[in-house]
């Protein structure tokens, strides 16, 4: 470590909730520690805010939003639609037709999600170039 690096202040993180409840929410001597940490997970994996930024704008058919997320298996889209499903983000509405359709759309739930998901997005794209300079320096450092 560097002297630079351990004369860094701690990091502060803001409330996270408006009644002043911050980083303690996620401290193992809160009962909802666990779920809160297997909540940001859940958000946090590699599909389930693409998917949730694909239905943002509309339902949408299976193969349709295995179209639009490249390299997403089927088993591993029907898994995240499931987990999704499960934690209120997305609803499934099956139509009683022939052949069978069925449609995913996030619910409001979602939807509160999905605009500071699609925010990040747009943090990822104006800053990505400053990143990837940042990690071939770094990169440049360790050879």
């Amino acid at each position: 470590m560097t002297t630079e690096q351990s004369a860094r202040p701690a990091l502060r993180l803001p409330p996270l909730h408006p009644d002043g409840e911050g980083a303690a929410s996620c401290s193992t001597d809160n009962p909802a520690s666990r779920v809160i940490r297997e909540i940001l997970s859940r958000v946090g994996d590699k599909w389930s805010l693409l998917v949730i930024g694909l239905l943002h704008d509309g339902p949408l058919r299976f193969t349709e939003i295995q179209r639009r997320v490249d390299g997403i298996s089927h088993r591993m889209l029907t898994q995240t639609l499931r987990s999704l499903q499960r934690d209120g983000l997305v609803s499934r509405t099956s139509y009683a037709e022939i052949p069978p359709r069925v449609e995913y759309a996030v619910t409001p739930l979602g939807r509160s999600l999905s605009e500071p998901a699609i925010a990040l997005a747009a943090w990822a794209a104006e800053h990505h170039r400053t990143i990837l300079d940042a990690r071939a320096e770094f990169d440049g450092d360790e050879a």
